[in-house]
């Protein structure tokens, strides 16, 4: 094993995996220290845009292998069940994190990564180094540390950092379904309280993810009460859930997501994806943001090794700009767009709003996705 490394990454998810592959490209020694085994489900909404793609290719990594669904459309639908439909700009793909995270990891492992599952315990900073500690006393050190570990982790109880003392309202729940729903189309559905998407992912199953403020769920005794109370109100996603079958043998749950602000560099540690800060779901396209986050880091990392930038508080400023630069106002739509949406009267105001402008729905979705990363 090797103990020292030219970066370590907390966390080998999606943002974690993708940076661990970009950097090993150039020839940096990485170790992943990710706590859970591959592969594994996790709540998601499972939607990629195609803004992704260019930069796959460049990492050589084929989402063609995984056979995604290819999704081309939008609906949207308020609580009562008024519906308007889009094509997506760019459009985009539907793929478990089941099976693309096991891809990444895979990946990264052929490149020459270093994969330990694992719990951090302890990370220092001393004399521009980090001192990394584990649940099993094992101990790395690195020069550049990434953040990658996900929403919510004692690591940030362990760096006090500013959202971690706030209580969240936010319970996300997630399945995977067999049933009749279109292959090609993503469905963002508002019900009392929160909102759910369903799309297609690989193998024709169907994703369903859905987001509800605690306050409104903890007035039933289980998931399946709150299911027939309040999301089936909605007859859009009544038909869905009328017409679909589990696959899990119960739904995956999370709670005390938080969509407070959080910095991107804590401790000298450079914070992607969900750590950097939580990518609203009413963005459409969180894992492409979060595949996005490990490109700018990877770069600047990259740059700093060859002296391009010749110090960490650069390095740690130019980061911080960039994330700013390309999330800053996707994320600030994602915010105005969720108290429309948690507010019947808005949503109905809008969708009746976007019916007598058609034109405007692609412009708002437009808003929440970037360009091709190139």
């Amino acid at each position: 094993m090797k103990v020292n490394s030219d970066v370590i990454i907390i966390g080998g998810g999606l943002a974690g995996l993708t940076a661990a592959i970009h950097l090993s490209k150039f020839g940096l020694e990485v170790t992943i220290i990710e706590k859970n085994e591959y592969p594994k489900h996790k709540v998601c909404g499972e939607y990629i845009s195609n803004e992704v793609l260019p930069y796959f290719e460049y990492l050589d990594v084929k989402m063609a292998d995984l056979m995604p669904s290819v999704i081309t459309k939008m609906e949207f639908s308020s609580a009562k069940g008024k519906i308007i439909s889009a094509d997506l700009p760019l459009g985009g793909f539907g793929i478990s994190r089941f099976e693309l995270d096991y891809y990444l990891v895979q990946k990264a492992i052929e490149n020459g990564c270093q994969v330990i599952q694992d719990t951090v315990t302890e990370i220092e900073y001393v004399n521009e180094e980090f001192f990394i500690t584990t649940a099993n006393n094992i101990k790395l050190k690195s020069r550049i540390t990434i953040g990658a570990y996900g929403k919510r982790s004692n690591i940030d109880q362990k760096l006090n950092r500013n959202f971690i003392q706030k209580k969240s309202p936010w319970l996300a729940v997630k399945g995977h379904y067999a049933g009749e729903f279109p292959n090609n189309l993503v469905g963002l559905h508002n019900f009392k309280g929160g909102y759910c998407g369903v799309s297609k992912v690989e193998n024709s199953k169907i994703n369903i993810c859905y987001l509800v403020d605690y306050e409104t769920f903890k007035r039933y005794q289980n998931i399946e009460e709150f299911q027939s109370e309040i999301i089936l109100k909605n007859p859009n996603l009544k038909l869905i859930f009328e017409n679909s079958k589990i696959l899990f043998e119960k739904p995956l749950t999370i709670s005390q997501i938080s969509f407070e602000k959080k910095d991107t560099v804590e401790n000298h540690i450079l914070m992607i994806g969900d750590t950097a800060g939580l990518i609203h779901p009413l963005c459409g396209n969180g894992m492409a943001m979060a595949i996005h986050s490990a490109k700018i880091v990877s770069e600047l990392i990259l740059k700093f090794y060859d002296k391009s930038i010749v110090s960490r508080k650069e390095l740690e400023k130019k980061y911080t700009r960039e994330w700013n630069y390309n999330f800053r106002k996707r994320l600030k739509t994602a915010r105005i767009l969720s108290k429309i949406m948690l507010n019947e009267k808005l949503t109905s105001f809008l969708i009746q709003f976007i019916v007598k402008f058609p034109n405007l729905l692609p412009k708002i979705i437009k808003k929440t996705h970037g360009k091709p990363i190139l």
